[in-house]
């Protein structure tokens, strides 16, 4: 077995570990840290601009950050190039925007992430049941990190019955009533999970119907992601409210998960009976708030752009700065929307800062 294999290996056998310890996870942060350093150029070329080496990153927390909008510029990756790895892309219009490129030799690691989370967070001990997916399929979506987790999702923890409700010429609202109908006339918990803006499409529909849904008890709701000029934005307390009041579904019930395609592991709340959530990942990812240009930890108790160290990261980079702000709560974070003003300002600066030193 060769070092990239070997080490694809031991990060598996970490992620399939029901916890660790600082040391462990220090331990194999480093040694993807020294992989990457060697073997991904870009990132090589970033780091010694910023002066870190072997010799001095002790800790996940010395990794120095790569901003998001660097997955735009350029390749990061450890492994070459090869005919069956995915690439998963960023959303993007399809004209001169250039979109965010995550490259997967295999989804082995990517795919153990998503289930072994998603079965504590979401599925909370149910094995299987039924799920409407309101999301393209990977046909439609080959790039879509989104689209290939609902896909497992319904693979892995969903009942044969379980379908997609959105197709090309829309959302298939029939098809849907009749089984959160099916759900209601035989009481066996339903899951509904898709994208923010399209549930939000999905309540207008049933409003505009005059339709709402008591679903049996443990029936749950997932929403991931913005709007993004797909829908009408609704205010948080109204989103879930409507939510709960359409499917009959307790907020407690209705579950945010926070992803993107520069990671492969994904935070979930537990619950929205009380906005913002509480966002938390498993035991393989860590994260800093920081001063974005710096890379300093904010002071306790302020606001900070979210740096993620994501063991699952194991080609690309293992650690990254968001656009997200932060702050810290009992249990993990608060998600407080995008940065603006001098935080949006940093985070530019520091894509300027690593597409110059990799360029050097």
């Amino acid at each position: 077995m060769d070092k990239a294999a070997s080490l694809v290996a031991d990060v598996l056998a970490f992620i399939a570990m029901d916890g660790c310890t600082d040391d462990q996870f220090d331990q194999l942060a480093l040694r993807l840290f020294a992989h990457q350093l060697e073997s991904n150029a870009p990132f090589r070329s970033f780091c010694l601009r910023r002066g870190a080496t072997l010799r001095n990153v002790k800790s996940w927390r010395d990794i120095p950050a790569v901003p998001i909008d660097a997955f735009k510029a350029m390749e990061l990756r450890s492994q070459p190039a090869s005919p069956d790895e995915r690439v998963f892309m960023t959303s993007g219009t399809t004209g001169r925007a250039a979109r965010g490129r995550h490259f997967h030799p295999k989804l082995k690691v990517y795919d153990l992430s998503m289930q072994r989370h998603f079965a504590q967070r979401f599925m909370r001990g149910d094995k299987r049941m039924p799920m409407g997916i309101l999301f393209p399929d990977e046909q439609a979506m080959p790039n879509s990190s989104l689209a290939h987790y609902l896909a497992l999702a319904r693979s892995q923890f969903g009942t044969p019955d379980s379908r997609y409700y959105l197709t090309p010429q829309g959302i298939d609202v029939p098809g849907l009533c009749a089984a959160l109908d099916n759900a209601e006339r035989t009481a066996q918990p339903f899951a509904l999970l898709g994208a923010s803006f399209s549930l939000v499409h999905v309540m207008d529909a049933l409003r505009e119907q005059g339709r709402r849904f008591q679903l049996p008890a443990g029936s749950r709701i997932l929403d991931t992601g913005g709007y993004k000029g797909q829908s009408r934005e609704l205010p948080l307390e109204e989103f879930y409210a409507g939510l709960s009041q359409t499917f009959g579904v307790p907020r407690a019930l209705c579950i945010n998960m926070y992803g993107m395609t520069e990671l492969s592991t994904q935070f979930y709340d537990a619950g929205n009976a009380t906005i913002p959530s509480v966002k938390s990942g498993p035991h393989w990812i860590r994260s800093r708030l920081v001063e974005p240009l710096s890379g300093r930890d904010v002071a306790a108790g302020e606001r900070g752009i979210l740096v993620h160290c994501d063991l699952a990261n194991y080609n690309s980079v293992t650690t990254i700065l968001t656009e997200d702000v932060g702050l810290w709560a009992d249990g993990g974070f608060l998600l407080l929307g995008r940065a603006e003003g001098a935080a949006a300002k940093g985070c530019s600066l520091a894509v300027e800062e690593f597409v110059k030193a990799s360029a050097t």
